[in-house]
Order: C-alpha cells, then sequence, then structure tokens
C-alpha cells in the first residue's frame, strides 16, 4: 500500500466517523433523545478518533497519526464497555432506544473495538510510510471533504451538548436544553 492509498482509506474512515456522529446527532434530533454524559463522552471520543487521519491527509500517513488514534479507541472502548456494564443486568431497560437490538452505547463499544482492529492493521502496511507526496502536494477534494465534514459535525455536537448542559455539569437522564429553559 503506498501513501496515496492510505490517505485515500482514511478519508474513507472519516466518512465513517462522521456517518457516526451524523446518527448519534440524527437521533438526538429526530428521537428527541438527548444524550446522557457517557454518551457525550462517547461522541467526544469518535470526533478525538479522527484527529489520526486528518492528520494523515495532510501531513502523510505516519505511526504516531494511527497511534493517537489507537489509543484514543481504547479509551472509547473502556467509556462504552463501563456503560455497557451499567445497564448489564436483568430487567434494565438500559439508556435511550435501541438500534437492531442494542443500544448506542453498544454500538459504540463494537465501533471502537472494530476502530483498534482496523488502526492496528493499517500500521502493518509499511510501504504507506515509505513514499512520500510532494512537498505542497494537496490532497483531493474527497480527502478535505472528509475533514470538514467530520470537523462541522463536531461542532454541531459540540453547540448542541453547550445547549443541553449549559456551562454547568450535564443531568444523569437529561430531558430538556438547560440553555433553552433558562433562556424562555
Amino acid at each position: 500500500m503506498n501513501d496515496t492509498q492510505a490517505v485515500t482509506l482514511n478519508a474513507l474512515a472519516l466518512y465513517g466517523l462522521a456517518l457516526l456522529l451524523a446518527a448519534a446527532f440524527a437521533a438526538q434530533l429526530v428521537l428527541h433523545e438527548l444524550p446522557c454524559p457517557l454518551c457525550l463522552l462517547q461522541r467526544i471520543l469518535f470526533a478525538l478518533l479522527a484527529i489520526g487521519p486528518i492528520l494523515n491527509i495532510p501531513f502523510g500517513p505516519r505511526p504516531s497519526h494511527y497511534a493517537m488514534s489507537l489509543l484514543t479507541a481504547v479509551l472509547g472502548a473502556t467509556v462504552s464497555s463501563r456503560q455497557v456494564l451499567l445497564h448489564i443486568l436483568p430487567g434494565d431497560a438500559g439508556y435511550g432506544s435501541a438500534l437492531l437490538g442494542y443500544h448506542y452505547y453498544t454500538w459504540a463499544l463494537i465501533a471502537f473495538i472494530a476502530a483498534i482492529v482496523l488502526l492496528a492493521a493499517m500500521l502493518l502496511f509499511d510501504g504507506q510510510f515509505n513514499h512520500r507526496a510532494a512537498p505542497g502536494a494537496s490532497p483531493g477534494k474527497f480527502a478535505q471533504g472528509a475533514v470538514w465534514l467530520v470537523v462541522v459535525l463536531t461542532a454541531l455536537n459540540v453547540l448542541s451538548t453547550l445547549l443541553e448542559c449549559g456551562f454547568g455539569a450535564c443531568a444523569d437522564n437529561p430531558v430538556v436544553y438547560e440553555l433553552l429553559k433558562r433562556a424562555a
């Protein structure tokens, strides 16, 4: 695998993360399910997971970029596992609605584990680290679009979190947007 192919795979990974962030955001807006603090933390970790691919696109693939995302994925799997374990007892309905039989935090755990495996697999392809694009070469529109999509979705999630929690701690089981409630 050369660095151009690796950059394309990194862009595809960013589109996958954008889809994940958009789905969580859509569930919040369409289903009116405000995310709990652990859900918000998982969203932050998905956004941080994008840092490695975002750096790989303009600067070329580097093991350190993959390592940042790998460490973030491990932390995300840990946070998701914590939430799964909070709702594992028989009779516990879980938090929020389920998608295909699993709650969003369970899907987050699956996604973080998949990210760990995929990132480790990407590190096996040494060829991407040997060839560098010409200095000043710009990534294509496909890759740039992926970067901007993740950045915009992250900013929208930050804004919605500010509306939900205000400037204080988020409620354990949020039901209203705190800042909107105070403004009314």
